[in-house]
C-alpha cells in the first residue's frame, strides 16, 4: 500500500493553468494599460476622421447634385415664363432627345399623368404627385439591356395640372459613396491594425524597460550592491530614473562602505580604551594592599570611561543635530560673542601649547540656533587647530573671525599647519574618519562629523578653504536682520 502511493505520479495540472494566470499578471501591468488606452484613444481617432472624411465627401456629392437639379429647373422656370407651356414641352423634348450622357430625366404630363415630352416613358412607380423633392428608379438602357438607376428629383405642378419631373441619375453618386465607404473601411482596418502593433510595441517597450529595473532591484536586494540599471541613451523619462535610481544606488554603496569603515574605526577606537581599563583594573586587582597603585589605576580607569562617554556623547550629539530634534531650542544670538566665549574658554590651553590664539569678530551678527550646539561646533574647531596646526614641530597661529558675508553670517577658524589634501577633503566630514593611519593623537574623529551637523541643522554650509600654509574651515549660517 505505501509502495503504491510512493509510485503513484503526482496530479497532473492544466497547461493552461500556468498561461492563464500570466495572461492574468500581464494584464494587470501599467504598461498593458497604457497600451490599452493608447489604442483606444487611437481607435476612436481614426474612426472620427473616417467619419468626418465620409460625412464631406457624400455632403459633396449631395449638394452637387442638389446644385444640377436647382440649375436645370431654373432654365426650365424663365422658359416657361417666357414662352408658356408649349415652350416647356419643345424645351423638354429638346433636352430629351439623343443621349446626353449627364444622367439628367424629364417629363412633362397632362392632368391624366400621360407623358407629353422627355426622355422618361412613364410616371416612375413610388414618386408622388406632390410638389417638391422625389426619389425614384428610372429604367436604364444599357448594352442591350436594361438596368435600375437610383435619380433624385424636383416634381412641379404646372397650372391647369400638368406636372413637370426633372430628375438625375444618381447611381455614380452611390457608387462613388459606396468606394469611399469601402476605402474608408479598409483604411480603418489598416490604421486599427497598426495602432495595434504600434500600442503593444509601446507596451513591450515599457514593459522590458521596467524589467529591467525590477530585475536590477532583485539583485540588489540579494546583495549585489555594484548592480546599476541600464541607461538607453534616450535621456527619457525612463533614463532619467534609471540615472536618479543609479544615482541612490550610489549612495547607498557608499554609506554601507562608510558604514563598514565606521564599524571597524569604532571596533578600533573602543577596543584600545576598553582593554587599558581592563588591563589596569586587572593590575589592582593583582596588588590589592598598594593603596596608591589602587588610586592611580582607578583614576585611568575614569579617564578612559572619560573617554568612551565623549565619544558616545558626540555620536548622540551628531544624531540628534541630524534628526532636528535641537531646532525647538533654537534662539536668536550674536555670533560674535559665540566666538568670543569660545577664544576664552581656550586661549590658557593655546598658551600652554605655544600657539597664539586671535580673534577677529565683527559686532552685532545675529543668528538663530542653538547655542549650545554652535559652542560645541565651534569648540571642535578649535580643538582640531589646536592638535594639526603645528608645522615643522614648531605650534603656530590660530585665527577665529566672525564677518557677514553678502546677508550670511560667517565663522572661521584658520591654522598654520600642513592642511588637509583636496581628495579627503569630503571624506573628513565622516565619522570616525582620521587621517592618521595610527590613530594614535587623541581623538574619536567625530570633531568635523559634529560641525557639519550643526551647520545642515541651522541651515548653514562649512566647507574647507587653503590657507597655505595651513587650513581654513569656515562655518556661513543665514544672518537675522540687525
Amino acid at each position: 500500500m505505501i509502495i503504491s502511493r510512493l509510485a503513484a505520479p503526482p496530479p497532473h495540472r492544466p497547461a493552461d493553468g500556468g498561461l492563464a494566470a500570466a495572461m492574468r499578471r500581464l494584464l494587470k501591468t501599467h504598461a498593458v494599460r497604457l497600451a490599452a488606452l493608447y489604442f483606444a484613444v487611437f481607435a476612436v481617432s481614426v474612426l472620427g476622421v473616417l467619419l468626418f472624411v465620409y460625412w464631406v465627401s457624400a455632403n459633396f456629392v449631395e449638394r452637387q447634385t442638389e446644385a444640377t437639379l436647382d440649375a436645370e429647373v431654373t432654365g426650365l422656370a424663365e422658359q416657361y415664363a417666357q414662352r408658356g407651356l408649349s415652350g416647356l414641352i419643345q424645351i423638354v423634348a429638346a433636352r430629351s432627345a439623343g443621349d446626353r450622357g449627364d444622367g439628367m430625366f424629364y417629363l412633362v404630363t397632362d392632368p391624366s399623368g400621360h407623358p407629353l415630352a422627355g426622355n422618361i416613358a412613364n410616371w416612375p412607380a413610388g414618386a408622388k404627385f406632390a410638389s417638391g423633392s422625389v426619389s425614384f428608379t428610372v429604367e436604364v438602357p444599357v448594352k442591350g439591356h436594361t438596368q435600375s438607376h437610383p435619380a433624385q428629383g424636383i416634381l412641379f405642378r404646372i397650372p391647369r395640372d400638368y406636372r413637370l419631373l426633372v430628375g438625375r441619375d444618381i447611381s455614380d453618386a452611390a457608387a462613388f459613396r459606396d468606394r469611399i465607404k469601402t476605402t474608408l473601411l479598409w483604411s480603418g482596418l489598416v490604421a486599427l491594425g497598426v495602432g495595434l502593433i504600434g500600442g503593444s510595441i509601446m507596451g513591450r517597450n515599457m514593459l522590458r524597460r521596467v524589467e529591467r529595473v525590477n530585475r536590477t532591484a532583485e539583485r540588489v536586494m540579494a546583495g549585489n550592491l555594484s548592480d546599476r540599471v541600464p541607461v538607453m541613451g534616450t535621456s527619457d523619462e525612463f533614463d532619467q530614473l534609471a540615472a536618479n535610481l543609479n544615482g541612490m544606488l550610489d549612495q547607498i554603496e557608499r554609506l554601507m562602505t562608510a558604514m563598514r569603515e565606521v564599524t571597524d574605526n569604532v571596533a578600533h577606537d573602543l577596543k584600545t580604551p576598553l582593554a587599558r581599563l581592563r588591563a589596569r583594573l586587572e593590575l589592582t586587582l593583582l596588588s590589592p594592599t598598594d593603596e596608591a597603585a589602587q588610586g592611580e589605576a582607578i583614576r585611568a580607569a575614569i579617564d578612559e570611561a572619560d573617554r568612551l562617554l565623549a565619544t558616545f556623547n558626540a555620536l548622540l550629539s551628531i544624531t540628534e543635530a541630524e534628526s532636528g530634534a535641537s531646532r525647538s531650542r533654537a534662539e536668536p544670538l550674536d555670533l560674535g560673542e559665540l566666538a568670543r566665549a569660545a577664544a576664552e574658554l581656550y586661549e590658557p590651553v593655546a598658551e600652554e601649547k605655544g600657539f597664539a590664539l586671535r580673534l577677529d569678530s565683527a559686532p552685532g551678527i545675529m543668528i538663530r540656533g542653538d547655542r549650545h550646539l554652535l559652542s560645541q561646533a565651534v569648540a571642535n574647531l578649535l580643538d582640531n587647530a589646536l592638535k594639526y596646526g603645528i608645522r615643522d614641530d614648531r605650534p603656530g597661529e590660530i585665527e577665529l573671525s566672525v564677518a557677514a558675508r553678502e546677508g550670511r553670517a560667517a565663522l572661521q577658524v584658520s591654522d598654520r599647519g600642513p592642511g588637509i589634501p583636496v581628495e579627503d577633503q569630503e571624506t573628513v566630514f565622516d565619522r570616525f574618519v582620521r587621517l592618521e593611519p595610527s590613530r594614535s593623537t587623541p581623538g574619536n574623529g567625530l570633531g568635523l562629523s559634529l560641525v557639519r551637523a550643526a551647520a545642515r541643522l541651522h541651515d548653514g554650509t562649512v566647507s574647507l578653504l587653503d590657507h597655505a600654509p595651513g587650513l581654513t574651515v569656515r562655518l556661513e549660517f543665514p544672518a537675522l536682520p540687525a
